[in-house]
């Protein structure tokens, strides 16, 4: 079909092409019209990812506006990597999430997503991602569709393609909640999908709704996302937590950004560039330390033993190099604060788990209501 008659029949003017929301007239077009005009769109979208701004996307494209409307269908389609978010757009989900903690903690009847169903696909181990994905869903009244280790336990293991298995799945749910252990997979995901797909992880790619729950963590914590240093320690090359915390991060003005690593791990050069371009200080340290005594937050990672293979010489190299433990805590400031995607092994002693500065596992707690907040705006809108 024609451009002109997607467009005829959407009430908006955005760049995306529409999805129908469940009982909702903001959409004149039947969902089963527009399916392939859909798939057709957000294969120029993705086109348009790999062509803007280097690796910017349009997913992507977000008109600016002071606010958003109730009813108001969300600006994303899907949500595949940092990058598709600014602050107006950010800001805007993280009110969302302020109403979703209270939804939690007063209203747990909650109804919003009744009648719709969540299929989560993992092919990589999860815990706190799926669950909290799971646990959002079902607190707003919705049903979960799970596979936990879809790599072993699927028809993946009878070599059915991911594009099948996309296919497949969307037939029987609304959204799909995908975890895959190569990097772009999500991308692949969301362009077969006439459904909305939410990245919950690619390989060493990006974990755009982690990074979501770290800056919303961070200004809980400091009160405040411009005019902050953090410490991004670890397996900076294999973590997709810190590569698009770092993309977040450059959406905010006077921010500083610390890079501690073992050789063997170090941040990689996309994202050092990327940085640059958008005027962001950075600077590689190997004094924990030192970074400590300086930033606001200390975000630390784990060594990521699975995405070294064989050589596990390399791995024992970079593991324990970096600890996070009373002596750190000492040289931080009073109100910075100590982040951890988890699950953590020895980079974090455990008796930093005592200290207020210690937001871990707060952070893991926002996450569930970062995630609660993209399911209602993915598929009910504003």
């Amino acid at each position: 079909m024609a451009a002109t008659s997607l467009f005829s029949c959407s009430m908006h003017t955005e760049m995306l092409a529409p999805k129908t929301l469940k009982g909702s007239d903001v959409l004149c077009c039947p969902k089963s019209n527009f399916l392939s005009m859909k798939k057709s769109s957000k294969l120029e979208q993705m086109k348009t990812i790999l062509q803007t701004d280097g690796i910017h996307s349009n997913a992507l494209k977000v008109e600016r506006a002071p606010y958003f409307s109730v009813g108001q269908k969300f600006q994303l389609d899907d949500v595949i990597e940092a990058q598709q978010f600014d602050r107006d757009i950010l800001n805007a989900i993280f009110e969302v999430a302020q109403e979703m903690e209270s939804i939690e903690k007063n209203s747990p009847g909650s109804q919003i997503l009744k009648g719709y169903l969540m299929a989560t696909l993992f092919y990589e181990p999860s815990t706190r991602t799926r669950l909290s994905f799971e646990s959002a869903m079902k607190r707003l009244g919705g049903e979960v569709l799970t596979t936990e280790n879809a790599r072993e336990f699927s028809s993946a293991a009878k070599g059915e393609t991911l594009e099948d298995t996309i296919r497949t799945v969307e037939g029987y749910s609304d959204i799909i909640v995908m975890r895959h252990f190569e990097s772009g997979a999500a991308r692949r995901a969301a362009v077969t999908a006439g459904i909305p797909i939410i990245n919950a992880g690619d390989g060493p790619g990006q974990h755009p709704t982690q990074a979501l729950l770290d800056v919303y963590t961070i200004q809980r914590e400091i009160g405040k996302l411009d005019s902050i240093k953090v410490g991004l320690v670890g397996d900076l090359a294999n973590g997709r937590t810190v590569r698009s915390l770092a993309y977040l991060l450059a959406k905010y003005k006077d921010v500083k950004i610390y890079f501690v690593a073992p050789d063997v791990v170090k941040m990689k050069d996309d994202i050092k560039e990327y940085l640059t371009s958008k005027g962001v200080k950075w600077e590689e340290s190997a004094d924990l330390m030192e970074v400590a005594s300086e930033c606001d937050v200390v975000y630390q990672t784990r060594i990521q033993k699975e995405r070294f293979g064989e050589r596990v010489d390399l791995y024992e190299k970079a593991r324990g190099k970096y600890i996070v433990n009373k002596d750190v805590l000492k040289v931080m400031q009073t109100h910075a604060v100590v982040m951890h995607p988890l699950p953590r092994l020895d980079e974090i002693t455990v008796d930093v788990d005592a200290d207020p500065r210690a937001a871990y596992f707060r952070q893991a707690k926002n996450g569930l209501y970062i995630r609660m907040a993209l399911l209602k705006l993915l598929l009910v809108g504003w």
